[in-house]
């Protein structure tokens, strides 16, 4: 019998939440509600929740973008309730996650700044994606003349963006005599409370010059280290929930079963007693961030461009295949790892080795194609940065040339069996156009500023970059390969 997800029908569900939750009130509003925050925040709340503690910190979503309707309505539907996965190599374990109690439409900006602008609201959380923080390419900072940025600061009123919602929260609370929320960034990039803050800051200035410097000065951006790997959520995911468990859940997550989260503690309203279910709350995140950024997201992009252009399809069937499995496994030993500072209390090859283990999870069905997503954001986050502290230091970059080399390839949009490569990037037409114009000449490809700086004009990382894409469009990812382990 399929049990169909909602309030009504938990006490026929064995995994369900031991709490109350038509006792709990909101006390976080979180903007993105994707797969990775429904896995990763949620579920540090609901476990928190189980014990008892926390009730005053539950959920209220914010959309942001027109297409969350779609997700919005489908949780409405289930009371805001769905149900996580978690999956480790021999068994797979359904948690259905109650911690959200609202989920605010995108439209309605009026409701989500009154949400922000109650004092019952202490945190402002968000997961909008690496790309959704308006970076300007060139100079690494925050772009107020994006279109969409300059729009919120000319009619602050009617906030259309995340940044002018906050503002706009924050503006009222400042006006009502009441202390700011804590804003508290869970996206995947570099200090990403310094990102966020600068975010907010400018776009205020657009309009009250006054109250950004109110905003820096008193307001919270912990920077914070997210991990867990989260696939998207398809057909197959909503099938595996009904046949397996007997739930009908139109918006699961599968997950690992690993996940991690480091946090600065710095949260002047209060918080709630994550520490209890393992959040890790440290004064300076700055190692665990760079560990994290340069040994998972480095290396899942290690995996992702070689196999992607041998048609591989999973993440696991990629660490099965030995080539691409002694690439990642060289290139962390000789070029990464020796990149990344020391970590309190962490051996740094030990957590490469669970690294590779959580990849090589074979129930995961984490995809090759999502690891290749939005390469011309991602590389200059999670490898350019390597390339430049090894040339800093007079070190070989050899196989972070290759990886470049490799993605650079993929970006041309044919695999190696002449399979079409759809679009798979914001920037895909220009990297394509790049990507196919390096063939004769690599500069095409080096000579993209916003994405490798001066580097690319650099021999020492120029000539093998030039070496190894030479050999990648005449003898192809596998024989490449060999020839990299080979030496």
């Amino acid at each position: 019998m399929t049990i169909r997800l909602n309030d009504a029908n938990l006490s026929q569900i064995a995994a369900k939440p031991g709490y109350d939750r038509a006792a709990l009130t909101g006390g976080i509003v979180h903007f993105g509600l994707g797969n990775f925050h429904r896995a990763h925040q949620a579920v540090y709340l609901d476990r928190l929740m189980n014990l008892g503690q926390g009730h005053d910190f539950a959920i209220i979503g914010a959309g942001v973008m027109p297409s969350d309707a779609r997700m919005r309505e489908a949780l409405a539907a289930q009371d805001n309730l769905y149900t996580v996965v978690e999956q480790s190599a021999e068994a797979s374990e359904p948690r259905v996650i109650g911690a959200m109690i609202d989920y605010l439409p995108a439209a309605d900006a009026a409701a989500i700044v009154g949400q922000l602008a109650d004092p019952a609201t202490k945190i402002a959380s968000l997961t909008i994606t690496e790309g959704g923080y308006f970076i300007d390419a060139n100079t690494g900072h925050f772009d107020p003349t994006h279109p969409a940025i300059a729009a919120d600061g000319a009619n602050p009123d009617a906030p259309k963006t995340v940044f002018g919602m906050l503002v706009a929260g924050l503006k009222a609370r400042r006006a009502e005599g009441t202390p700011p929320f804590t804003v508290m960034c869970c996206d995947n990039i570099p200090h990403n409370g310094v990102v966020t803050r600068e975010a907010v800051v400018e776009t205020a200035r657009l309009s009250d010059p006054e109250l950004a410097d109110w905003i820096a000065a008193n307001v919270a951006f912990p920077n914070g280290m997210v991990d867990r790997i989260t696939p998207a959520t398809s057909d197959r995911e909503r099938a595996m929930i009904r046949d397996d468990f007997g739930i009908a859940d139109d918006c699961p997550v599968f997950a690992e079963d690993f996940i991690q989260w480091v946090l600065e503690d710095n949260f002047p309203e209060g918080r709630p007693a994550l520490e209890e279910v393992g959040v890790e709350f440290v004064a300076d995140v700055t190692p665990w961030e760079l560990m994290k950024i340069r040994i998972l997201n480095g290396g899942h992009a290690v995996i992702a461009y070689p196999s992607g252009l041998m048609d591989i399809h999973f993440v696991h069937e990629g660490m099965e295949n030995p080539l691409v499995r002694a690439f990642l496994d060289k290139l962390e030993a000789d070029e990464i790892i020796p990149a990344v500072p020391p970590v309190p209390g962490t051996d740094l090859n030990a957590y490469y080795a669970k690294v590779a283990e959580r990849c090589a999870n074979p129930k995961i069905g984490d995809t090759i194609r999502r690891l290749c997503l939005d390469g011309s954001n991602r590389q200059p986050k999670f490898i350019v940065p390597t390339i430049n502290d090894r040339l800093a230091q007079g070190l070989s970059v050899d196989g972070l040339a290759l990886e470049s080399a490799l993605w650079c390839r993929y970006c041309a949009g044919v695999t190696d069996s002449g399979a079409v490569i759809e679009p798979n990037d914001p920037n895909w037409d220009r990297l394509t156009a790049a990507a196919n114009a390096a063939k004769a000449d690599p500069g095409a490809w080096l000579g993209m500023a916003d994405i490798y700086g001066v580097t690319g004009a650099d021999p020492r990382f120029a000539q093998p970059f030039a070496k190894w894409l030479g050999m990648l469009w005449q003898d192809g990812t596998a024989a490449t390969l060999t020839a990299y382990l080979k030496g």
